[in-house]
């Protein structure tokens, strides 16, 4: 569904938003890469099928460097699922040291983003729900929520 008006997401308490992703810095070493990229996958189908880890949602997009954008509820639960036993961060990261380590061949980042009331501002015209407005609640961005500066509390 594609919405017209202007739409704004308004999440309730503190999130965190996570960015993450890999660059591919030598693409024929394509035995190298692929099994980098296809990590991901799995971790963000067990943290859909576990939303008591506090993942809420992701949106991706792929080029030479791939971004991959992730909401989730608090920064203890992102550390805690990056340092579980269980989970398939742990593997994978260590793969990754094991195959490519500094090598040069991918590479990969993150930042990581507290927010909370007053902290954050988005604004959707003429689209489906997307990034923050699909991981909260969307609303008709009119009122006090008409303006970027009154999103903010300014």
């Amino acid at each position: 569904m594609i919405y017209k008006e202007r739409m704004t997401a308004k999440m309730e308490g503190d999130f965190v938003v996570f960015l993450i992703g890999m660059r591919i810095n030598k693409p024929l070493m394509v035995h190298k890469i692929v099994p980098v990229f296809a990590a991901m996958p799995k971790m963000l189908k067990e943290l859909y099928k576990q939303p008591e880890l506090g993942f809420i949602h992701h949106e991706m997009w792929f080029s030479r460097t791939i971004i991959l954008l992730q909401y989730w509820r608090s920064i203890e639960q992102l550390l805690d699922y990056a340092k579980r036993k269980d989970s398939a961060h742990l593997p994978a990261w260590k793969a990754f040291n094991n195959a490519i380590g500094t090598d040069g061949t991918v590479g990969i980042w993150h930042e990581t983003y507290k927010a909370g009331t007053g902290t954050y501002e988005n604004v959707y015209v003429n689209m489906p729900a997307f990034g923050l407005g699909k991981a909260a609640a969307l609303v008709e961005a009119k009122g006090d929520l008409k303006s970027a500066k009154d999103r903010l509390k300014l």
